[in-house]
């Protein structure tokens, strides 16, 4: 008879079968019968030895373990004799409770597979009884290790490809687009560290002041009609002039009028001078120099340097100007060489007297501009935008005292260049200037209504004379040019070169005239 109890463990086997179950599953309880049932074998405990024959044989029929050990109880019993009535054959449970399971089948007679059979393990027919699951402590101990499971593989259907991640394969476009990106950030991470390790080096390693470099500014960039262009070309022909003297060294400014070494400069830059000279060029370099000739009442000198190489100024036209024109005076402001100031012109021919108390009176028709002039800007150039001279620098206004040292207060003049050029000619050429006249003299304002200055005197050979004008007359314009102050006359006409026909208007009673005088030069 064979079968399991699920209730009680205990696991009996016909004779031949290998024994399993759980650890101490073949020890019967305590009072059991000890006359074992006819044909029931004792279950060896895992890991217990027979004591009789070799280590694979069974303890002797009827008994369990070694020699003396408890009889197995009765057949037909279970625990102590008369506990319990013991299933009878074929039966499971009570008796007649229900058929016990055929041999070689498994539950209800005939409703499941086939039970295994005597001495075998594993499965006969479609389930497996043994091999279910490897922990089962009543596994059969021959039963295989691995339970088998044949799969069903479906017809028609191809298995889904296996690719191994760890083989290569093509580089795709994030990877060819990584290498170069990695290979400039080595390279630029490099390129960094070794101008870093140079820079410190040699010194550098200081942080960089300003940001980066950008494109100048149009008015930053020098053209050649720009101030800093003009200033650029005509500074190398401009000179300071230092003449030696009984009380000590006079200091002015002059340019280079011809490229043999003639030099304009102011008359009282050399007034009163022994005849020693010397000129300082814009590289600072000096050559001695000898006075040509000057015209006090023009207040126009005239120098000589022997130096080779020199490059002489571009005249302009004075007569040109406008009021507004910019311009640049350039010189040596107390002492102060290569200066260059720049302003516009604030008036055109306005008359200057002046002269020092016992010299000579100089009468001109200046440029007046607002561009900084100081002591020592006399005789340098005024310039216009196009970087050609078109004044010489001359004298300043000021509202200090008498004897005391004037400044800048924005009321310079110059000479107009058209005057200073015809009195270097006459200089250079005779060695004097020649002085224009208009062969007639004025009392003063007159005060009556409409202004004008009227005629003192006319010299019976002279230009006035020959044009037709009178003593009594009254000189109202010259050329367009008001009259209002006897300085007006003189230094109106000493503007323009002897020869040069002027237009006068003037008044005869209460008739308005005009007429044309050409001028005439100093007889001396």
């Amino acid at each position: 008879m064979g079968g399991t109890d699920v209730t009680d463990g205990w696991d009996w086997r016909r004779g031949g079968e290998t024994p399993a179950g759980p650890p101490g599953a073949g020890t019967p309880p305590a009072g059991s019968p000890t006359t074992p049932g006819a044909g029931n074998v004792p279950i060896v405990p895992p890991g217990a030895v027979p004591p009789v024959g070799p280590s694979s044989s069974w303890p002797a029929p009827g008994t369990y373990g070694p020699a003396g050990a408890p009889q197995w109880p009765a057949h037909g019993t279970y625990g102590p004799a008369g506990a319990s009535p013991w299933p009878a054959a074929g039966t499971y449970g009570p008796a007649g409770a229900s058929p016990w399971p055929a041999p070689g089948t498994s539950g209800s007679v005939g409703a499941s597979p086939s039970w295994p059979a005597p001495g075998t393990s594993g499965t006969v027919g479609a389930s497996p009884w043994w091999s279910d699951a490897l922990a089962d402590p009543w596994r059969d101990p021959a039963a295989p290790t691995a339970v088998v499971v044949p799969g069903v593989v479906a017809t028609g259907t191809e298995p889904e490809a296996v690719t191994d991640p760890d083989a290569p394969g093509r580089p795709t476009l994030r990877h060819l687009l990584l290498i170069p990106v990695l290979t400039a950030l080595l390279a630029g991470t490099l390129g960094g560290a070794l101008g870093y390790a140079f820079a410190v080096r040699g010194g550098a390693g200081e942080a960089v002041l300003g940001g980066a470099p950008a494109e100048a500014p149009a008015l930053a960039q020098r053209k050649p009609e720009s101030l800093a262009g003009v200033a650029e070309r005509v500074l190398p022909s401009v000179v300071t002039v230092r003449v030696s003297s009984l009380g000590g060294t006079s200091e002015g400014s002059g340019f280079i009028a011809t490229a043999d070494g003639h030099v304009i400069t102011n008359d009282h830059v050399v007034a009163g001078g022994t005849g020693k000279a010397s000129v300082v060029f814009n590289d600072g370099s000096t050559a001695p120099a000898t006075i040509v000739g000057q015209d006090p009442e023009s207040d126009i000198a005239v120098i000589k340097v022997s130096r080779p190489g020199l490059r002489a100024v571009e005249f302009g036209d004075s007569d040109a100007l406008a009021v507004g024109d910019p311009v640049l005076a350039m010189g040596s402001p107390l002492s102060l060489a290569n200066t260059v100031t720049a302003g516009i012109v604030s008036a055109l021919d306005r008359t200057m007297q002046a002269g020092e108390p016992g010299g000579p009176v100089r009468y001109y028709a200046a440029i007046q501009t607002d561009a900084a002039v100081n002591h020592g800007n006399s005789g340098g150039p005024l310039v216009d935008g196009a970087g050609r001279v078109v004044g010489v620098n001359s004298t300043i206004k000021s509202l200090v005292a008498e004897g005391q040292e004037a400044g800048n207060i924005g009321l310079a003049f110059a000479i107009p260049i058209n005057q200073a050029k015809r009195v270097t000619q006459d200089i250079i050429g005779t060695g004097k200037a020649r002085r224009t006249v208009i062969g007639a003299r004025v009392d003063g304002p007159t005060g009556a209504l409409g202004g004008g200055l009227r005629l003192a005197q006319v010299e019976p050979s002279g230009p006035a004379a020959g044009a037709g004008l009178k003593v009594g007359d009254v000189i109202l314009k010259i050329n367009g040019r008001p009259m209002t102050e006897p300085t007006d006359l003189t230094a109106l006409v000493r503007k323009y070169a002897p020869g040069s026909v002027v237009t006068v208007e003037f008044r005869r009673g209460s008739d308005r005239q005009n007429t044309s005088v050409t001028l005439a030069a100093d007889a001396k």
